[in-house]
C-alpha cells in the first residue's frame, strides 16, 4: 500500500522553517568570528579562547539546544501529510522562540548571572518546547492530517516543559545553581514513562 503524499504545501512550510532555524544557529556563531578581528590585542589563540571561554560555552550550549529541539520538531512533523491553519502557526511560533534564541545567548556570554538574562534564555526553551508539545496534541487529536503511523504523544514534551520551567525556578531562586539545573532535562525521559505507567 503506498504511503500517502505529503501536502505541497506543507513541505513547503518545513522547508521554510529548516531555513529560519539553520540561519538560527549561524547566527550564534557570529560573535566567535568577530573575535579574531580583535587576535592582535592576546599573546596567543589560546589566550584569546581562554579570555572568551563565556562566548565559546554559550555558543556550544545554545549550538546543542537548538539542534536539540529541531529534532524534536523534526520528529514530530515526520509523519504529517496535511496541516490545518492552527498547526502552520504553531510550526511558526516556534520558529519564531528558535529565530530569537541567539539574543539571549548573547547575553549569556555578557550578563550570565543576571535574571532577566536567565529569564529570557530558559524562558525561551521553555516555551519553545511547550509549543512543540502543543503540535503533539494537535496532530494527537487530529490523526487524519498524518499518514497514520504517527504516534504523537504529549507527555514527554509535557516532561520536558516541567523540567525546564523547574530549572528557571531553582536558577532565579538559587543563583549560585547558575545554569546547572538544566540538567534536571536528563529526568524528563523517566519522569514522562512513569507517567505513562501510572495511566496503564
Amino acid at each position: 500500500m503506498a504511503e500517502p503524499e505529503r501536502d505541497r504545501g506543507f513541505e513547503r512550510l518545513v522547508a521554510f522553517i529548516d531555513a529560519m532555524v539553520a540561519i538560527a544557529i549561524t547566527l550564534l556563531v557570529l560573535p566567535l568570528v568577530e573575535l579574531t578581528a580583535e587576535i592582535d590585542d592576546y599573546d596567543s589563540v589560546n589566550a584569546l579562547l581562554r579570555e572568551n571561554q563565556a562566548e565559546v560555552w554559550a555558543f556550544l550550549l545554545s549550538f546543542a539546544v537548538i539542534a536539540r529541539l529541531w529534532f524534536v520538531q523534526h520528529d514530530s512533523v515526520r509523519h504529517v501529510v496535511g496541516y490545518d491553519r492552527r498547526l502552520a502557526r504553531l510550526l511558526l511560533l516556534w520558529a519564531l522562540t528558535i529565530v530569537f534564541l541567539p539574543f539571549p545567548t548573547a547575553l549569556v556570554a555578557e550578563t550570565p548571572d543576571d535574571s532577566t538574562t536567565k529569564l529570557l534564555y530558559i524562558g525561551s526553551m521553555v516555551l519553545s518546547t511547550a509549543i512543540l508539545t502543543l503540535v503533539e496534541a494537535r496532530l494527537a487529536r487530529h490523526p487524519g492530517l498524518t499518514d497514520g503511523d504517527d504516534d504523537a504523544d504529549p507527555v514527554n514534551g509535557a516532561a520536558n516543559v516541567a523540567m525546564l520551567a523547574a530549572a528557571l525556578v531553582i536558577t532565579l531562586v538559587v543563583p549560585a545553581t547558575s545554569y546547572a539545573p538544566l540538567l534536571l532535562l536528563l529526568a524528563a525521559d523517566p519522569a514522562a514513562r512513569a507517567w505513562r505507567r501510572l495511566r496503564t
